[in-house]
């Protein structure tokens, strides 16, 4: 159990760390962040099963020696790589390039986590997204802003989301809704300039956002698409594209911009014929998108919208989704995402069932009203429905919430796996995700 093969982690989580050791064990060798396990509520590996020191980039070299001393000490060969954190991505490709094995390169994991020079790439290569330039001012921003609907892209065509609908302003680098704001006056646009700068400034040191307060190119502003919004994991190799599930994205107004209430599984309406792009064609986007980015193989995730039936591109990224993405797989089609990755690193044969191969399901994301300190979490209107299938939360009595713009994170306290019914049509959905998450009690000191 101890020598052997094993498929090296590379910086993730330690609820990810113990679900690959409970459902397949002795497969992976951890390498873990020493901060992450301190406040890990998780039991630790053994010995032979992690190795904690800091992953970033910057520190490939002390990544390198203390691996080659565990595999020394313990008799251990590598036999593939897996990263399923942002941040991450960029050291498990060094180590990957060092090892000869198979891992999408620093160059392509690079381009896919700067938003700005992904869109130029794409934008280069006729894949469809939204229009994207460098802001360094709010006078910039609005001059965007007030050009965008007149712009045009190289073969002639319109911008695509036209007149009126305003903006984004993110990070370059970054994930999620974190710091991402839309805005369509100019006094939205100022605001969220500043609220953006200053939040650069407090995650400077922080890796999901490049981890350099002196770059550049730190702020991009982006046509604002209105159509509906999909997530979708797909495996690339040998110049094909495979889809491995799409998920509808929930959003309500009222919460920050970009802020995911939750996912619906299949992704009504984008599977249901004649409501949506036909499947051939997103695979072709998908494919020509990550041959631009120089992404040959790999499993990854990728955010698009539908808009007039056609998708367009937000961001795509080497690695599959996360937060309550891998739970909703595993509840509503026996998929497990994370043995996956590990079979796709040792370049096993996968067994897929298709986009389509799921129960109607949801993952509602649990969120705290008010910042605070958590008192209590009290799930029991819940724990009585038949269709309530998991209800995982992540924080405990005493976790401190800071909400946004301040923290995107800690006000996430969990999410709760619903089963919907077949003739489910997804009418007021962003009502069905909150009437479930208002059964849940949470108390705030």
């Amino acid at each position: 159990m101890l020598r052997g093969g094993r498929i090296l982690v590379v910086g993730t989580t330690p609820d990810y760390v113990e679900w690959i050791r409970r459902a397949w064990p002795g497969r992976a060798l951890f390498l873990t962040d020493p901060d992450l396990r301190r406040g890990a509520g998780e039991p630790c590996p053994s010995p032979w099963e992690e190795i904690l020191c800091p992953v970033g980039a910057d520190c490939i070299h002390g990544v390198r020696q203390a691996l080659g001393v565990h595999l020394e000490q313990w008799g251990q060969t590598i036999t593939g790589i897996a990263c399923f954190d942002c941040e991450s991505m960029e050291t498990a490709a060094l180590v990957a390039a060092g090892l000869s094995l198979a891992y999408p390169s620093v160059q392509a994991v690079r381009k896919s986590r700067d938003k700005l020079r992904c869109k130029k790439i794409w934008q280069n290569n006729g894949v469809s997204c939204p229009r994207s330039i460098q802001v360094d001012s709010p006078d910039q921003v609005m001059a965007f802003m007030a050009g965008i609907a007149g712009m045009t892209s190289m073969d002639g065509m319109s911008n695509v989301t036209g007149m009126n609908e305003g903006i984004v302003l993110k990070p370059c680098w970054g994930s999620g809704s974190e710091l991402v704001f839309c805005c369509t006056t100019d006094e939205e646009c100022e605001r969220s300039f500043k609220i953006l700068e200053q939040g650069l400034a407090q995650r400077s040191t922080n890796p999901l956002f490049g981890g350099n307060a002196s770059r550049d190119d730190l702020i991009t502003a982006e046509e604002f698409i209105r159509g509906t919004e999909f997530s979708c994991d797909f495996v690339v190799e040998n110049n094909a594209v495979t889809i491995v599930r799409t998920t509808r994205k929930i959003k309500a107004v009222g919460t920050p911009f970009g802020t995911i209430l939750g996912y619906q599984i299949p992704a009504f309406p984008l599977t249901v014929p004649g409501m949506g792009p036909a499947f051939d064609e997103l695979e072709d986007l998908l494919l020509r998108g990550a041959a631009a980015l120089g992404i040959e193989r790999g499993i990854c995730m990728v955010d698009f919208i539908v808009k007039d039936g056609k998708p367009v591109l937000i961001e795509m990224t080497p690695r599959p989704g996360g937060d309550c993405l891998p739970f909703l797989l595993v509840e509503s089609g026996s998929l497990d995402i994370l043995g996956l990755t590990l079979d796709f690193a040792e370049k096993k044969s996968l067994t897929l069932s298709g986009p389509d191969g799921f129960k109607p399901s949801m993952a509602v994301r649990i969120f705290a009203p008010k910042g605070g300190i958590l008192k209590r979490i009290d799930p029991s209107r819940l724990q009585s429905r038949s269709d309530i299938k998991k209800i995982h939360f992540t924080r405990k009595p005493g976790h401190r919430i800071t909400m946004p713009p301040g923290d995107y994170d800690s006000w996430l306290l969990g999410h709760v796996i619903v089963e919907l019914p077949h003739d489910f049509q997804g009418h007021f959905i962003d009502e069905f995700c909150l009437g479930v998450s208002s059964l849940v009690r949470i108390e705030m000191e």
